[in-house]
């Protein structure tokens, strides 16, 4: 299994950063769903990646990982405390919405715990996971 990650890391971390990306344009494009403040900044360090490993993936470099892993462990931060605002009552502070949509919305809550920013702290974590396994040629 380990063989295979360092094999095909790179692809599949390339997969995985392009059906984050897709999806969070399905959930807004077409569904219909406003992205919140903190789902922008998400978007921000997703959407780079899946260009950057994509080029990575068709070059067979395999040093893209000093690149793409700041990106994936920052917005993974930003995803967990966006899941964080989302499912823990009181963690966020209560300031009154403005403008936008506020971030404690749930536009999804499959099995009662999926939720978008979950959804993108998996990715980002995949990711993460895929990338440090890649071993240099």
């Amino acid at each position: 299994m380990k063989s295979m990650v360092q094999k095909y890391g790179l692809y599949l971390a390339w997969l995985v950063a392009l059906t984050a990306t897709l999806g969070s344009l399905y959930f807004s494009e077409i569904r219909g769903f406003v992205p919140c403040e903190l789902c922008w900044i998400q978007r921000i360090f997703m959407y780079p990646l899946s260009i950057i490993l994509g080029i990575a993936v068709f070059t067979d470099d395999r040093t893209v990982k000093k690149y793409v892993l700041p990106l994936t462990i920052i917005g993974g931060f930003i995803s967990l405390y966006h899941y964080l605002v989302q499912k823990v009552p009181g963690f966020a502070d209560i300031k009154p919405c403005v403008q936008g949509v506020p971030c404690s919305a749930q536009y999804i809550n499959w099995l009662g715990f999926v939720t978008i920013p979950f959804l993108a702290l998996t990715a980002f974590t995949l990711i993460t996971v895929l990338l440090w396994n890649v071993k240099k040629r």
